[in-house]
């Protein structure tokens, strides 16, 4: 499922990328994406990093070799 983001930007700035044929919605999806994506990553380093602090010393790593 997806929504509809609309964004307004300067008028000279759509004729650029009209102009060199940049596909505006193709830009911005790829480009909303992509951050998500990062977002994502960041937060699920940060939990991750997290559990990581909460288990330091008590797991022996030599029981999981």
């Amino acid at each position: 499922m997806s929504i509809v983001v609309c964004v307004r930007v300067p008028r000279w700035v759509k004729e650029v990328l009209e102009r060199h044929g940049v596909r505006v919605s193709e830009l911005v999806r790829r480009l909303l994406i992509e951050e998500a994506e990062r977002l994502s990553e960041e937060e699920l380093r940060r939990i991750l990093d997290d559990v990581a602090g909460m288990l330091e010393g008590k797991i022996d790593p030599c029981e999981w070799a």
